[in-house]
């Protein structure tokens, strides 16, 4: 029996949200325990993009926790918050894959729940990665990404600003320079390069559209020529792995990303880590008081 008893396509996570709203009751504060959350979910937890670790992970909790009656659909990560937005405006009960950082955390009032057999694991780290031969060819930038390192609420401006409506490049831009210390850092006695290409892959999540946006910024202010492209998580290591992308600054790790670096081991250099504490799991409105683990979703 395949782990995903159901992935449906991005339609279905629209279909599911319009669902939830339109049973929704104004006059309720909580969720109702008269039915099982997954009864009242038929059993359903919207999932982003097939492609990701993160789905790969939540394969295996219906797994382990065994949870055989639930299904996951696939969408991305904007049907995902979609869904999520429709739910939480009429207080209806909704689970969802998520991760931190992410703009949504600071919309709405949500709690991850507990993960007892840590299947997600524990707090993660963003990896630089880049294609064998980078640090030669282009050791200027090599030497950002490796000095390169911020924290979660670096992140998390530009990606409340940009769902708040700015262009990625405009929020991207603000932070630059309202944080120039931080990029001195990086970028202190590092050569200024003449039109030199270089090109970066990220996934389709806010997260790296924040930081590759951010990135292509302070590259570009030190002479290069940035390529950026969306793609996503197994064509991006691909992409890095046979050399058509020069680096990526979106491989989560140790567990999200396992797959793909375990398949291209020997192919990538781990360049270092640019962020630390970030997190995945499966999530919830904090109205939904009696589902705090994801042992509850078997009630």
């Amino acid at each position: 029996m395949t782990l995903f008893k159901t992935i449906t396509g991005i339609g279905t996570a629209a279909l599911l949200a319009i669902g939830l709203a339109a049973c929704g009751n104004d006059e309720s504060k909580t969720v109702e325990t008269t039915t099982s959350v997954g009864e009242s979910l038929d059993y359903t937890i919207v999932g982003i993009d097939p492609g990701s670790g993160h789905m790969e992970l939540t394969a295996k909790v219906l797994q382990d926790y065994d949870l055989p009656d639930w299904n996951v659909t696939s969408g991305s990560g904007a049907t995902m918050t979609a869904a999520l937005k429709r739910a939480y405006d009429k207080e209806e009960p909704i689970v969802i894959t998520a991760w931190s950082p992410h703009w949504k955390f600071s919309k709405f009032d949500l709690k991850y729940l507990d993960d007892p057999k840590l299947i997600y694991g524990d707090a993660e780290e963003i990896h630089s990665v880049g294609r064998i031969g980078l640090k030669e060819d282009l050791p200027e930038a090599y030497a950002i990404f490796e000095r390169f390192n911020w924290d979660m609420d670096d992140m998390a401006q530009i990606m409340i600003a940009i769902e708040d409506g700015v262009k990625p490049e405009e929020a991207a831009q603000t932070w630059i320079d309202d944080n120039p210390e931080k990029v001195a850092e990086w970028t202190d006695g590092v050569a200024t390069v003449d039109g030199d290409t270089i090109k970066l892959a990220y996934a389709p999540w806010d997260s790296e559209l924040a930081s590759h946006n951010m990135m292509k910024i302070v590259l570009e202010d030190m002479g290069y020529t940035v390529q950026l492209s969306m793609v996503e998580p197994g064509p991006m290591f691909s992409a890095v792995a046979d050399g058509s992308a020069d680096a990526t600054f979106a491989a989560w790790l140790p567990n999200t990303h396992k797959t793909y670096v375990d398949k291209f081991d020997g192919q990538l250099d781990d360049i270092g880590v640019n962020m630390v504490g970030v997190k995945q799991g499966l999530a919830v409105p904090t109205y939904m008081e009696d589902v705090n683990s994801i042992e509850d979703l078997k009630k």
